[in-house]
């Protein structure tokens, strides 16, 4: 069950995700228990909850209140893990698109270590 289906959405967007990031998502699946929980260092109550087929930044004071989402990935017979991967960005909070980078980043830097720690 989506986290976000039933919430209404301020704006949406097509995203690409890079092969590198959707790959550690997809090796993170297989070897932890979704969802994950990341928080971020530098924002005391926000979140990112890594769902298993959606990645929400959400606000952890508030029962985690979606901020943005990455939702519709367009990963169905994939065959070419070097090339990015399509989603709908959703955006739930009109000063959401300052969170997108950061939050990636955070995804990427986190997962990457927790799967080096996890062999």
């Amino acid at each position: 069950m989506s986290r976000v289906a039933d919430l209404p959405v301020y704006a949406q967007r097509n995203e690409q995700i890079n092969s590198t990031l959707y790959n550690l998502w997809r090796r993170a699946r297989m070897h932890f228990t979704m969802p994950l929980r990341i928080e971020f260092p530098d924002r005391p109550g926000l979140i990112l909850i890594l769902e298993k087929n959606e990645w929400v930044c959400a606000d952890e004071s508030q029962n985690d209140l979606p901020v943005l989402a990455w939702v519709s990935f367009e990963d169905q017979g994939r065959d070419k893990l070097h090339m990015p991967v399509q989603c709908k960005l959703n955006y739930y909070h009109f000063a959401a698109s300052k969170l997108r980078a950061p939050a990636l980043e955070l995804m990427e830097n986190t997962l990457d270590i927790w799967l080096r720690d996890c062999k």
